[in-house]
């Protein structure tokens, strides 16, 4: 008798922020997006420096909460995921607790991409997505082992989800993501003819 199991998981967390599902909130965020990324020069300057496609405020605003009551409700809504995803995944927090380190909007227009990268010195990222256009990039997820297959024969077309060397997921609008920060993910080129608005962000332990 023979037994197979999986260990080791990677566990991507997915739920609809409920209380931006109804339009009034979704275009209030939408719309501020939109405003602070035309208002934000600093933003605009360093995206054009860095060959940023579109507009990320990563680097020129650190308070959006701060700055804007719509910011301010995102965050109270995603504290709530990400003690849901903390308790799944079983972490020993001691005397310290997860909490938001940073918060920060894109913009991905057509033929915008966001290369595959992972986010040091946090715990927990995720996204929130505002639009997503019909056809609009999914995010690509990669395995963490897939540096060490060094002779590893390539998987099947119709492999597992569990089996694959990347995994692609399509947000909806309104929708979060959450995973661990080491997980290595990229966001394809953007083929469609709109923009693609999210909020993202970095939970760490302190």
């Amino acid at each position: 008798m023979s037994q197979i199991e999986s260990f080791f998981a990677t566990r991507i967390y997915r739920a609809q922020l409920d209380e931006f599902r109804s339009s009034p909130p979704t275009s209030e965020l939408e719309a501020a997006c939109i405003s602070i990324a035309e208002d934000d020069e600093a933003g605009q300057e360093w995206c054009k420096e860095n060959g940023y496609p579109g507009y990320t405020s990563y680097a020129s605003l650190e308070d959006l909460a701060w700055r804007f009551p719509t910011f301010k409700d995102l965050v109270k809504v995603l504290d709530k995921h990400v003690a849901a995803f903390v308790k799944d995944l079983q972490f020993n927090l001691g005397d310290k607790k997860i909490k938001l380190d940073s918060l920060w909007i894109n913009i991905l227009p057509t033929g915008g991409m966001h290369s595959s990268h992972l986010h040091p010195h946090s715990v927990i990222s995720g996204t929130s997505y505002v639009t997503m256009p019909e056809g609009a990039s999914a995010i690509k997820f990669e395995d963490p082992r897939l540096a060490m297959m060094m002779a590893t024969p390539v998987k099947k077309t119709d492999a597992r989800d569990e089996l694959r060397n990347f995994i692609y997921v399509t947000p909806e609008e309104g929708e979060v993501l959450l995973w661990e920060s080491w997980l290595r993910h990229e966001v394809p080129l953007n083929l469609t003819d709109e923009e693609r608005i999210s909020v993202s962000f970095n939970y760490r332990w302190a």
